[in-house]
């Protein structure tokens, strides 16, 4: 046992969240449906300005679960989500839930390639997409291909005069158009799902322990893994957030869809936490600062869950646009480090609180957070949430436990972790390490951390992204930060490349800063200063950008395949 199991976060803890929640009994649909009640005439969603009412969401949920029954889907089925954030969005994956099926979400941008491995694990026969990648689906192979595809055209959740505008005769507004909607055919119309009657009330709805969503991984390494998560995973994780914010008001709150929905960080703190809270969740098809500073300046956002690049971008934005960020109340950051240069001028604007958090697809995703309150601790991913236990552990030997202040790999449990990979018992066997104490068996994060005596978190880097170079351990992150510190370097990634001599070569991408040119021995030798000499890349190979997934992290994996690629 070590310090980590007499859980000293609690002290730590901002005033108001408690120790323990008690978990949710019902289903995902039942959270929303109590929403429905309380809230019946409250803003539940805004979509370009168009408003719909809990009590509206209610009745097209109701419908549109009616209409997929109709069509075949029953309990357990896969239905597949293929959609950006739009209303449509919210209606299908809670529709699925009613009849206790399963949502499967998607990248809409995904290739078809990326579409056709996951459509060979999950097997889902219905499919709703929106139709600018309907063609995307309907090209899929014939040994997996959609029985059922229900196009949406999210420019029909839009108020009357903004169709009307991307209807004129001008090339900025066919552009538009063309970005948002293209005509489709052999597909079942979204409008026409809804004329259905709604479902009636005597028909089962699922229960908590019930499986409701398989969530990919984001897949750094080979082909992205289905996470299976129930009703409790999903809903806790919910009620988890909303314990950690007890200012957040029920009922009143205003909640920015900015990041993808099917994402599991987007989809928690929007399609389930938000509508938990009887929130008004303004809704961005994709991330535009100019669309989301025209909200701002109407009615600021209480929660703002983004990444660092969305908080950097939004201040610059408002800064020369002039608009005052004032209002926003509570951001919460994560996938990614958070540094003070963005907490601090985003704080100055706001008047509100920036913090960072950490979760994983498999974990629902929330894991911890740092406190919204005098006790947050800059440059940590803060503290476990309630219900939440923690051990860092050595990577090689996950049953001997690492002192406070040792790196170790992080073991997590709690109520949202996940039961394992779909059809994939050996994946999901090599994730859990077996307790010793009778309770649930812990989760392998597969991320190096330090916790320190007081419970705060601070990640490291990866295990499977550690470089092994002449038998040493590299962490990539400690490397890029090295390398952001030099004036002629914006952004940097490090990956391991084949050595034959030494396992790998530590080997840099960077982006350089504007104006400048790279001088590749003076750069190694300034990181000498910082760094041990086996840590210092054998090569600095500028690019013109990195690639970067939608919510802005780096992709490693894909900087390395360029990097072999140019050799």
């Amino acid at each position: 046992m070590t310090v980590l199991s007499d859980r000293p976060w609690f002290a730590h803890y901002a005033d108001g969240v408690p120790e323990e929640i008690s978990l949710p009994e019902g289903s995902l649909y039942d959270l929303v449906a109590a929403s429905i009640a309380e809230y019946p005439r409250g803003i539940a969603l805004e979509f370009f300005g168009r408003e719909t009412t809990y009590s509206e969401l209610g009745d097209q949920i109701d419908r549109a679960a009616e209409g997929l029954r109709l069509l075949g889907v029953q309990k357990g089925d896969r239905v597949a989500l293929v959609l950006p954030n739009c209303p449509q969005h919210i209606v299908a994956f809670y529709a699925v839930l009613r009849l206790g099926a399963v949502v499967v979400e998607h990248n809409p941008l995904y290739t078809p390639r990326e579409l056709r491995h996951q459509f060979e694990d999950h097997e889902a026969r219905v499919v709703i997409a929106w139709n600018n990648v309907v063609s995307t689906v309907q090209d899929l192979p014939a040994d997996i291909a959609a029985e059922t595809i229900i196009s949406v055209d999210v420019t029909r959740s839009m108020p009357f005069i903004t169709r009307a505008l991307l209807r004129l005769p001008i090339a900025k507004a066919r552009e538009s158009r063309t970005a948002l909607t293209t005509p489709v055919s052999g597909t079942i119309v979204w409008e026409d799902l809804l004329k259905s009657e709604p479902i009636d009330a005597r028909i089962v709805r699922p229960d908590a322990d019930d499986l409701a969503l398989i969530q990919y991984t984001s897949g750094t390494t080979g082909n992205p893994k289905g996470a299976m998560l129930t009703h409790v995973n999903l809903s806790t994780n919910a009620a988890q957030a909303r314990a950690w914010v007890p200012a957040v008001p029920r009922g009143k709150a205003v909640v920015y869809a900015v990041l993808p929905m099917f994402h599991a960080y987007g989809l928690t703190l929007c399609l389930t936490f938000a509508m938990s809270m009887g929130a008004r969740l303004v809704l961005f098809p994709k991330f535009d600062p100019d669309l989301v500073l025209a909200v701002i300046k109407k009615r600021p956002a209480t929660f703002l869950p983004a990444v660092p690049p969305i908080y950097e971008r939004l201040t610059t934005a408002a800064d020369a646009a002039g608009v005052s960020l004032n209002g926003i109340e509570i951001a919460i950051s994560g996938a990614m480090p958070l540094s003070a240069s963005v907490v601090e001028p985003w704080e100055e604007r706001t008047g509100g609180t920036l913090v960072e958090g950490y979760g994983l697809s498999e974990t629902s995703p929330v894991l911890m957070a740092n406190p919204v309150g005098p006790t947050r601790r800059p440059g940590t991913v803060g503290l476990p949430l309630p219900n939440t236990e923690i051990r860092v552990v050595d990577p090689e030997n996950p049953t001997v436990d690492r002192q406070a202040g040792e790196k170790g790999e992080l073991l997590v449990r709690g109520p949202q972790v996940f039961s394992g990979y779909w059809q994939k018992p050996d994946e999901t066997a090599e994730v859990f390490v077996s307790a010793t104490d009778g309770g649930k068996d812990w989760f392998r994060t597969g991320d190096i951390v330090a916790v320190d005596s007081d419970g705060f978190v601070s990640i490291v880097d990866r295990i499977k992204e550690l470089i092994i170079t002449g038998g040493f351990n590299v962490a990539p992150s400690e490397v890029e930060d090295a390398l952001r510190q030099h004036p002629s370097i914006a952004d940097a990634a490090v990956v391991g490349l084949p050595s034959e001599h030494s396992g790998e070569d530590v080997v840099a991408a960077v982006v350089l800063a504007d104006g400048e040119s790279l001088d590749e021995n003076a750069v190694r030798e300034s990181l000498r200063a910082n760094l041990a000499a086996y840590k210092v890349p054998k090569r600095v190979v500028v690019v013109d950008e990195l690639p970067r997934s939608l919510i802005g992290k780096v992709l490693r994996r894909e900087v390395r395949e360029q990097l072999l690629a140019g050799n």
